[in-house]
């Protein structure tokens, strides 16, 4: 199906899709710990009967049995080289199933891996694999393509661009949000909606979750700034044990209660998720065959983001600080560390710019002698995990470009495209691919326009070129292009000239690089600050500048509040009504000697590569092996959980925090074998239970649980409780961390749990995972649950005393 066709069919109705595949299979005798998609194709009869169900009930789109049939995933089952034959076969059993009336979506999922900067694995690499499972699905003959259930927003980018570079047909993204509605790396509704939307998805969403009623609100946010249509597949509720049977707590009569509000907030695909049956989707159908389906935002939005941030521009917004300090021009540390392959200068100017107002962080890496390809990407990683900011690129290689806006976790802006031929040619298709918005810089390959007028015709042909590729006004920047007044005294109405035409007639955002007006002249300050506030009265939406400057930031609050920028005068009260002296939590260290500084700051700030010179530093200065420990590995890690228990900090930083941790300490356990032989660790046995083969958060527990200096046994995923057992007996363990992803095994959870009690074994027993509950937990007797790698660890502190 083309894209037309499936959009034509959007504004005609909403569009139902079918209900659970897992619970259901498990219904028709799936037994845990197999394979499921080999378990399908061996035993067809389940999936055509499901799937034939949820035709008569009225689903338009029911989705390919293909959640885990990618390579990685296939490898846990010794499957990895059938992924073209598995996911063939199942696309020919769907369509079998349903006929050719009904849609058929290959359905990709999480791989179980965490892709760069939030992982280990290489984006790259990631990929590929999703390719190979696309083009596999485009033999089998799907209609188009769902890319669901996502917990992190750079993996769901790499199976969209996978989708994207092998066909052009539809392709759907959904994510999965915790409580906190946000995804499980730190990404919100609404940031999650423009990245995707940016990078070229047809439909946004998201599933499981929750029950219907917690996805209101994530719904309404999508909605806001949705410029493609919106699904929703929600689960049966929460699930619960009862009798010693899983069930979900939300039947078929109260689900369908909700789809009123979802059809009134404008979603426009309903189904169900974990849970839920083809009564589900019976009563679904019903509830929208006479709803009129609300169509979504006609314009682009002009926002930039993060994986965890949104800013957005325009005419009633704030002015936006572009910090400009990332730049190896006439800063000779930088320039050495960047040669070095070293970022501690980069990060720190990167925290320093953030904390003092920035917005947007520009990155420029550009210098001689440097692979500014490589070192550009590596920077653009670390950033996107040290700093919420989004980045704005700045390079003239389009191949440097390229590679950074393919792996930036988010709606970069690029900095920028002339009105030279070359530079249009080459870099209008990037941003297009990429999604990003661009910096017009109204020059060309005759000259640089003197007047107004000369600019207005670049800017003009510019934006012409750029809607053929189908971007418009709010996808570029207008570059004021401020050239010193000391040269020509008419430079600054020049530049005021062009904003004035980008704000009233191109109805674009524009930006200047500030400090350019005042060059060689004294007291520049005064010129910048009356500069930036006539460029605002003309409508100025973002500055390039040092935001350091408290005489600029202070200019810039006030600014927007005579301009009507500043609703309420909010950001300028809560910027003047605390004391600049009081520092960001970030910026929170002992106040020790410089030495010790490092080490904490090391491990708050997550920087594993400089740990170890700094705690070899502090041991030649005569400080203790344990002390180091004690008075500032242990202090720091603590502050690194209050901050992710106060949302300042996301799974990525404390992945980063806990890398660095475990660094220094493994440095530093040789001298503490040497010094102290009589220091015991509790033992934590930590496994995935049988039929589970997701072992992210677990991986994740382990390595907290470690840096917090427990002895941690880990068992793995797909581990039988008899393991388990035999395990605890044999190290005498006394606690045990169980987890489960999915709700087809979270209740062997239980089993495990009653194994023990058999056995007469005292071991406390701590729970997690996505689908478990603290109600859950209690109803299989464990001793605890947690909902994250902070909560294990202060959980088993409390059970070990």
């Amino acid at each position: 199906m083309n894209k037309t066709t499936f959009y034509e069919l959007l504004r005609e109705r909403i569009l139902i899709l079918d209900g659970a595949t897992g619970t259901q299979l498990q219904k028709k005798g799936m037994p845990q710990g197999v394979c499921p998609e080999k378990w399908i194709l061996e035993n067809p009869h389940a999936i055509l009967e499901i799937q034939g169900s949820y035709k008569e009930a009225g689903s338009d789109i029911v989705y390919a049995p293909t959640f885990g049939a990618n390579r990685w995933k296939l490898k846990t089952f010794g499957l990895e080289d059938q992924v073209r034959e598995i996911n063939m076969s199942l696309v020919q059993l769907s369509r079998e199933a349903v006929g050719r009336d009904i849609l058929v979506a290959g359905d990709l999922s999480p791989t179980g891996e965490f892709i760069k900067p939030f992982g280990e694995r290489a984006f790259e690499e990631a990929v590929e694999v999703y390719k190979e499972q696309v083009e596999a699905l485009l033999e089998g003959g799907v209609d188009l393509f769902v890319i669901e259930t996502m917990i992190d927003i750079q993996e769901a980018r790499a199976a969209l661009l996978a989708v994207k570079e092998t066909t052009d047909l539809p392709v759907m993204v959904s994510l999965t949000f915790g409580e906190d509605e946000k995804t499980l790396t730190g990404t919100d509704p609404i940031t999650a909606a423009i990245t995707l939307q940016s990078l070229g998805a047809d439909v946004i969403g998201c599933n499981c979750s929750t029950g219907p009623k917690d996805m209101i609100h994530i719904l309404k946010e999508m909605k806001g700034v949705a410029t493609v249509p919106i699904l929703v597949k929600p689960n049966a509720g929460l699930p619960v044990v009862k009798d010693g049977e899983l069930f979900y707590d939300l039947g078929p009569e109260e689900f369908a209660s909700f789809i009123d509000e979802f059809t009134n907030i404008g979603v426009n695909l309903i189904g169900g998720c974990c849970g839920t049956t083809p009564e589900y989707i019976r009563l679904i159908k019903e509830r929208t065959e006479s709803a009129v389906p609300k169509m979504w935002l006609k314009s682009k939005i002009s926002a930039l983001t993060s994986a965890r941030k949104t800013v957005f521009m325009g005419e009633n917004m704030p002015l936006v600080i572009v910090g400009e300090r990332i730049n190896p021009t006439g800063k000779k540390k930088l320039q050495q560390e960047l040669l070095d392959g070293k970022l501690s200068e980069v990060r720190r100017l990167a925290l320093e710019q953030q904390q003092k107002g920035a917005s947007i962080l520009d990155v420029n890496v550009g210098m001689p002698g440097i692979d500014e390809k490589k070192v550009m990407v590596n920077v653009v990683e670390n950033l996107s995990t040290l700093s919420e900011l989004p980045l704005c690129i700045d390079s003239s290689s389009p191949e440097v470009i390229e590679a950074a806006l393919r792996i930036y976790p988010g709606r970069a802006l690029l900095n920028s495209i002339s009105g030279e031929e070359k530079k249009l040619e080459k870099l209008l298709p990037i941003a297009a691919k990429y999604g990003a918005m661009f910096i017009a810089l109204p020059l060309d390959d005759q000259e640089i326009p003197a007047t107004a007028e000369g600019r207005i015709k670049v800017l003009d042909r510019i934006l012409e070129e750029a809607k053929k590729i189908g971007y418009g006004p709010q996808d570029m920047v207008v570059d004021g292009l401020v050239m010193t007044v000391s040269a020509d005294q008419k430079a600054s109405l020049t530049t005021l000239g062009v904003i004035e035409y980008a704000t009233k007639h191109l109805k674009t955002s524009s930006i200047i690089g500030l400090s350019n007006i005042s060059f060689g002249l004294p007291e520049r300050k005064w010129l910048n600050s009356a500069f930036l506030m006539m460029a605002m009265a003309k409508g100025l939406n973002m500055a390039i500048a040092n935001p350091s400057s408290e005489n600029l930031m202070e200019l810039k609050m006030a600014g927007d509040v005579l301009i009507g920028r500043d609703e309420n005068s909010k950001n300028y009260i809560a910027y003047f009504g605390q004391s600049k002296t009081i520092s960001k939590s970030i910026d929170e260290k002992p106040k020790e000697e410089n030495t010790r500084t490092k080490i904490y700051e090391a491990v708050l700030k997550g920087e594993k590569e400089a740990i170890e010179g700094h705690i070899k530093k502090a041991l030649d200065e005569g400080m203790k092996p344990f002390d180091i420990v004690d008075e500032l590995l242990i202090p720091a890690i603590n502050k690194v959980g209050e901050l992710y228990d106060q949302k300042e900090y996301f799974l990525p930083q404390l992945i980063l925090s806990a890398e660095a941790m475990k660094t220094g300490f493994n440095y530093l356990e040789p001298l503490l074998l040497k010094e102290d032989n009589a220091r015991k660790k509790t033992k934590v046995i930590i496994a995935t239970v049988k039929g589970d083969i997701h072992d992210i958060g677990k991986n994740i527990v382990g390595l907290m649980l470690k840096n917090y200096g427990f002895e941690v046994i880990d068992l793995g995923k797909d581990v039988p409780k008899e393991e388990i057992i035999k395990q605890v007996k044999e190290h005498n363990a006394p606690i045990v961390g169980l987890s489960a992803l999915m709700t087809t095994t979270m209740g062997e959870m239980g089993v495990v749990i009653d194994a023990a009690k058999k056995e007469g074994l005292d071991t406390k027993f701590m729970v997690g995972g996505a689908v478990v509950t603290q109600a859950f937990a209690e109803e299989i007797g464990a001793n605890g649950y947690a909902g994250d790698a902070i909560e294990a660890v202060r959980l088993a502190q409390a059970l070990e005393k």
